[in-house]
């Protein structure tokens, strides 16, 4: 049993002793590990500090250098900037120089010139002097005075050309009476053949029949509201007297002239004539005319052969039909000259189709309402050029009265041709150009007003109406306006008998109940 318990015994501290070696030798090899670990650390904590000094220092260097770069930038544009400060100041004081030195030129120059001044006064004396002395010398040696002399002088180049007038003549009557036979027979037979009547009815008086005198109270309305709706809104006036059946339409404009028939047409037809329904009928008839311009422009140019031609073009050689030229048919004309054209350009060897297109358009430039101060060829050739015509033929329609230098040979064709239709005897009545330009002219003098809206120049000329806007002028500036109207009419333009300047300014208040 001791035994037992010291054999325990001596396991039992043999096991303490052991776990007490293990334990030291543990510790011993921990703290070695620990030792190893801690100096590891430390190795690495060098590492990384001398790794954060590098990066700093080279940040600091960085920084360093973009602050010497920024430095050397300002001082560098500093630097530039006294250069300049010392270029202009340089550059001040070369042109205060220049302007001392220019001065003293100047004071010198205007010193010689005040010398060379004396000096001329001086030699003008001399000459006078001498020229005096002269002048008494030859007295004493003709015999006459200057006065004598220049009397003798003129008395001698008059006979002379009085002898050289009576020879020219001579020769004048000479050839006066070679050529006087056929000059009167041209002129008789011209004269003959011009048997139209100069007056202006013909061209400015559409009759309109009626199928029945009933008609004519439905026209005129009740108080005469219809006859002036109709007016006011086509500008033309509607003359009703005793003939049996018809009315008159007068108006210097065939636009207006017809727009006037084609409405009076469709409210007859149609029964109902008052004045809403005329408005609405006179709107749509003008843009039912201004399609069959357009449809008449196509046809003319179908007829002619013309191809490619501009639309805007197109519609003005249609609106050709109601304009007259001296009297004579616009489109006429100008189809006229087109085939004249086109037969001249065949004889000679030319481009047939050229020579028609400028014909046709030589005169487009009388077709614009509204009229710049330009004449009507050089207008045309605008607006020929306008839409990319080619340039023979905008220079022969702006050259075919002279008014721009032709540089082709379609130029001279058009001008003869436009002479041939335009000479024919009867064909033209300048009465009824005239008659129209101061009708135009006396509409275009009431337009430059502000607060114009519409004006028509109706009776012949003999009354002028103006519509105005009743939102821009009161009815004393209306009233106004008639005055100042009359007198600038005849201050400024020429006219047989009186005028009547008539302002029509109407309010509408139009409300719609629904």
């Amino acid at each position: 049993m001791n035994e037992l318990i010291i054999g325990i015994i001596t396991g039992v501290v043999g096991l303490g002793i052991g776990v007490l070696v293990a334990t030291t030798v543990f510790s011993k090899k921990l703290q070695k590990r620990s030792l190893k670990v801690l100096q590891e650390a430390e190795d690495k904590a060098e590492i990384i500090k001398k790794e954060k000094m590098l990066q700093a220092k080279e940040k600091f260097f960085q920084m360093k250098s973009e602050h010497d770069k920024q430095i050397q930038e300002r001082n560098n544009k500093i630097a530039q900037i006294e250069n300049k400060i010392k270029e202009q100041q340089r550059s001040a004081s070369q042109k205060l120089e220049e302007l001392q030195k220019k001065d003293n030129e100047f004071k010198t120059a205007k010193e010689n010139f005040n010398r060379q001044q004396e000096r001329l006064a001086a030699r003008q004396q001399e000459v006078e002097k001498t020229y005096r002395q002269s002048v008494e010398r030859l007295e004493q040696i003709a015999g006459l005075s200057a006065e004598q002399a220049k009397t003798q002088l003129v008395e001698t180049l008059v006979d002379e050309a009085r002898s050289e007038a009576a020879g020219k003549i001579m020769d004048i009557v000479e050839e006066a009476k070679l050529t006087a036979n056929q000059q009167a027979k041209k002129i008789i037979v011209q004269s003959i053949q011009r048997t139209a009547a100069e007056v202006a009815i013909e061209n400015t008086v559409t009759a309109f029949n009626l199928e029945n005198e009933e008609i004519k109270g439905r026209i005129i309305g009740r108080e005469g509201r219809n006859i002036r709706t109709i007016e006011s809104l086509t500008g033309v006036e509607i003359i009703i007297d005793d003939s049996p059946d018809a009315i008159l339409l007068s108006c210097f404009d065939p636009v207006r002239r017809e727009v006037a028939r084609l409405s009076l047409h469709k409210l007859v037809t149609d029964g109902r004539i008052h004045p809403a329904r005329i408005e609405e009928v006179v709107a749509k008839t003008k843009k039912q005319l201004e399609q069959e311009v357009i449809e008449i422009g196509k046809k003319t140019c179908i007829d002619l052969g013309i191809v490619n031609l501009h639309p805007e073009l197109i519609r003005m050689v249609g609106k050709m039909k109601y304009r007259s030229s001296y009297g004579q048919n616009l489109l006429q004309h100008s189809r006229e000259v087109a085939n004249l054209c086109a037969t001249m350009a065949s004889e000679l060897g030319l481009n047939a189709k050229i020579a028609k297109r400028a014909g046709l358009l030589h005169d487009i430039g009388k077709v614009p309402d509204n009229e710049p101060e330009l004449p009507h060829a050089l207008l045309g050739m605008k607006l020929a050029e306008k839409f990319k015509e080619k340039p023979e033929i905008c220079n022969a329609i702006g050259s075919h009265h002279d008014e721009t230098e032709m540089n082709s040979l379609y130029a001279p064709i058009v001008q003869v041709c436009d002479a041939i239709s335009g000479a024919r005897p009867g064909a033209r009545r300048e009465v009824v150009e005239a008659y129209i330009n101061r009708l135009n002219k006396l509409e275009e003098l009431a337009m430059s007003y502000n607060g114009v809206l519409k004006t028509y120049a109706i009776q012949a000329g003999r009354e002028l109406r103006v519509i105005v806007a009743a939102d821009k002028l009161t009815d004393a500036e209306a009233s106004q306006l008639s005055f100042d109207l009359s007198k600038k009419i005849q201050t400024e333009m020429v006219f047989p008998g009186m005028i009547k300047v008539t302002v029509i300014r109407e309010t509408r208040s139009v409300n719609f109940a629904k």
